[in-house]
């Protein structure tokens, strides 16, 4: 995994500096609120309903078990004993203290990190696919080329005021693990026919208010060419984008509105006189990057067998482990959604104990996924019995991956400003409910958001849910059909909204509808996707 140089260093320890001059300056009165808030916020600290909440940076997911014991440690120093790991594969802390926020960066800093640029209206942290490096379906890792876009795009001072936030992804797989053409822009490492790598450009999608899938606007741009390409993008975005109203200030915006082609003509134009000022970051700094993302020494002459006779362990490998690109090896995929918890929190404790056995068993490495999951990227087989034992005994051990107790959603009204209903409680509810009907539904995405924002990824879920504030009292509107991968699509709204226990109710009679019209093989969105919408209308409001 990518290491600091003395430059990246540098720059992160001066922004640590200059942000604790400004906490200083706020707390004293010689800072007023209105000028502090955008200091603040590129530096990932938000204010919340109860307390200020700080965002950390986690670079496509990627993690040591040295940094992962720091944001143990901050959990248990500065915060309440846990941290909430969120769908843009960063962490969040939401009871932090002002006066100690820099103390925090600090710490951050001693193990390679930061919160930079996790908010404001800039490029937020690029993510990736959790299994970079290990799957066994990309062509290449995408990871140094997401770590040459963050290298680019941090304190870029063309792009530190865009029009609004901006997401990018980047895979090399034809299995989207990272939703990425539901980003602003999504790169995908592609081979063309001479069998050269390239990057296919999607660009205008994402979610929130007005949601888009993002259009392919480029299928191939040459690898050496595809930071000038970006850079491309995004000044044609920041030249036209709508910065007299924030509700149309996103790219789809501009790209719906130009049109694809014409918003590609623009893009092309620039790009043509950007190679003309020869922008690129040298090669060399590229292949500097990709020698730190080499595998690491897997052992050769391993077994594939397990014994399987631990009927709750052979659940687990079933559902939580991922087949490797090396023999004998597992991705292990640790849930954060015990039965009835709060979907991707993990408690100081929880958060060591994953850092230890990324050492032991994983080569130092952990990866964070959009799922508010924990990934060990690189398990051997034989060792996927004790690693779930230490799992088991620490509560995090819950086979449910890709299962609706896999619940993705974000903190909703309990803590977020933005909110207008509570996410939490409902899918704590939901899990409880479906249980026991969980391991029989098989594959089905559950995903919750408290506002129209969509930080629950609702629009994508195979059942969504979207709370809204229907004169004063929480409603949630129930969504189906939605998909993040390379079947791409956006949920559709059943009908009226539901109370609390009502959507609970509705999304029971929902899987219910599933259950008894799948044919053998279907899972919920292939059943969803030949019989539509009616069936499950008529299941849910009679």
């Amino acid at each position: 995994m990518y290491k600091y140089d003395q430059y990246d260093q540098a720059m992160v320890d001066a922004r640590v500096a200059e942000f604790r001059d400004q906490v200083r300056r706020r707390l004293d009165g010689h800072l007023a609120e209105e000028a502090f808030r955008p200091l603040r916020l590129m530096n990932g600290l938000y204010l919340q309903l109860h307390a200020y909440m700080l965002r950390v940076a986690i670079p496509y997911g990627t993690l040591s078990s040295a940094q992962m014991r720091m944001l143990g440690h901050i959990a248990d120093k500065y915060d309440r004993g846990y941290g909430h790991f969120t769908t843009r594969q960063n962490i969040q802390y939401n009871w932090i203290k002002l006066e100690e926020a820099p103390d925090i960066l600090a710490d951050l800093a001693s193990v390679e990190m930061h919160a930079i640029q996790t908010s404001g209206n800039c490029i937020r942290n690029t993510t990736s696919d959790q299994y970079a490096g290990a799957a066994a379906d990309e062509l290449v890792d995408p990871r140094p080329y997401a770590e040459l876009i963050r290298q680019w795009s941090t304190f870029h001072p063309e792009f530190s005021y865009l029009p609004r936030k901006f997401k990018m992804a980047v895979i090399a797989s034809d299995t989207d693990r990272a939703a990425m053409r539901l980003h602003d822009i999504g790169i995908q490492i592609v081979r063309n026919a001479a069998g050269d790598l390239g990057a296919a450009f999607y660009v205008g999608g994402g979610m929130g208010r007005t949601p888009m899938i993002a259009p392919c606007i480029n299928s191939f741009v040459p690898l050496d060419q595809f930071i000038t390409y970006a850079e491309a993008c995004l000044r044609v975005y920041n030249r036209h984008g709508r910065r007299d109203n924030k509700y149309k200030a996103r790219i789809k915006i501009l790209v719906h509105e130009l049109g694809k082609d014409e918003y590609t003509r623009q893009v092309e134009a620039e790009f043509a006189h950007l190679l003309s000022q020869n922008i690129e970051p040298p090669l060399a700094e590229l292949e500097r990057i990709k020698a730190q993302f080499v595998d690491p020494p897997f052992e050769t002459g391993l077994s594939d067998e397990l014994d399987r006779s631990d009927p709750d362990f052979a659940l687990w490998v079933d559902n939580n482990t991922v087949a490797h690109k090396a023999p004998g090896y597992a991705v292990a995929v640790i849930s954060l959604k015990p039965v009835g918890a709060i979907p991707g929190d993990a408690s100081a404790d929880q958060i060591r104990v994953m850092a230890d056995l990324a050492e032991r068993y994983s080569f130092d490495e952990l990866r964070v996924t959009h799922a508010q999951n924990i990934v060990l990227p690189h398990v051997r087989k034989a060792d996927l019995y004790a690693l779930w034992q230490v799992l088991d005994a620490n509560g995090l051990a819950t086979a449910n991956l890709d299962q609706i107790g896999d619940i993705i959603a974000c903190p909703g009204l309990d803590y977020c400003t933005l909110a207008n209903a509570r996410s939490i409680p409902v899918a704590q509810q939901i899990s409880q409910r479906m249980a026991a009907k969980e391991q029989e539904i098989g594959e089905l995405k559950l995903k919750i958001s408290g506002c129209i924002n969509a930080c629950g990824h609702h629009h994508a879920g195979h059942i969504g849910i979207l709370g809204v504030d229907r004169k004063g009292v929480e409603n949630y509107q129930l969504l189906l059909g939605g998909s993040e991968g390379a079947d791409c699509s956006l949920g559709q709204i059943t009908g009226p909204g539901f109370d609390e226990n009502g959507i609970v109710d509705a999304v029971e009679r929902v899987t219910d509808r599933y259950l008894g019209e799948r044919q053998p093989g279907e899972r919920f969105l292939d059943t969803y996707r030949r019989i539509g919408m009616a069936p499950f209308k008529e299941a849910i409001y009679g």
